[in-house]
């Protein structure tokens, strides 16, 4: 493996980090995932966070796997399976692992930065607003739609989050399922079922939660997952494309691109 020695630290298992997660992997980095004890990821088909409940996830070509402590992590990244780790904080894995870690990867998209800095690695990349590059971490991503996405960004910050949803087949915030009240959220149907206007999709606390137009569900919350009014929930897809529902998106696999750069600029800076 050419990169064996570079280990990458993932904060992240969504779906835009399964997308930075198979870039890296296929170009032969070692990589850790770091998740929380309960993941809320919405588009669950593609997202290696899954292994934190599951124990294993198959994604595309990826294979993921729960680990239970940094010295299982650190032996199985590289092996061809991708460890996923349940670990809020960065500092006790950095402080427990075999061997430092040379890439940290912020890609947790909570649009502001928790606990981030320059320090935790030899370089630090961060996806999306709330970060700025040669401050808080080396460089940031970009991951609004359009001509910047999965664009590098060396100085300065990414666009600022405009709080609306990307427009997919002529839908923008109406393709995003939201909670109608707290409470614990039930679904009746999957993620890749076909459905038409007004059907109903589940519940939250009772109250109906159902189809914004005809499509296909492209992500929903675990069932069971206890959720806050207003809280995105899950998303329909108009263009009514089930394959794509298993498959990582053009986004997420745009914006790992960008990452991958990032690393392979830094890399050949070492050189030099």
């Amino acid at each position: 493996m050419l990169f064996r020695d570079f280990l990458v630290i993932l904060r992240g298992g969504g779906d835009l980090a399964t997308g930075v997660a198979a870039r890296l992997h296929r170009a032969g980095f070692p990589l850790i995932i770091l998740e929380l004890p309960e993941p809320l990821v919405v588009r669950r088909t593609v997202a290696l966070a899954g292994a934190v409940n599951d124990g294993e996830v198959a994604v595309e070509d990826l294979r993921a796997r729960r680990a239970s402590d940094a010295a299982e992590a650190a032996a199985l990244a590289g092996s061809g399976v991708i460890p996923v780790l349940v670990a809020p904080t960065l500092e006790p894995v950095l402080a427990a692992l075999p061997r430092p870690a040379q890439v940290v990867v912020d890609a947790r998209l909570t649009k502001r930065n928790i606990d981030t800095h320059r320090d935790q690695a030899p370089l630090v990349i961060a996806l999306g607003p709330g970060f700025t590059a040669g401050d808080d971490c080396d460089a940031v991503v970009e991951t609004m739609r359009g001509h910047g996405m999965g664009r590098v960004l060396w100085r300065g910050t990414a666009l600022p989050d405009t709080g609306q949803p990307g427009v997919i087949a002529g839908k923008g915030a109406e393709r995003v399922l939201r909670a109608p009240a707290d409470g614990v959220v039930i679904w009746q149907r999957e993620i890749g079922d076909l459905v038409v206007e007004g059907e109903l999709l589940g519940h939250v606390a009772g109250v109906a939660v159902n189809a914004p137009f005809a499509g296909v569900v492209r992500g929903l919350l675990a069932s069971g997952t206890t959720v806050n009014r207003e809280m995105k929930i899950g998303d329909v897809d108009a263009r009514g494309d089930v394959a794509a529902c298993f498959q990582i998106s053009d986004k997420a696999l745009a914006v790992g691109a960008g990452v991958l750069e990032a690393v392979l600029v830094w890399l050949n800076r070492l050189q030099r």
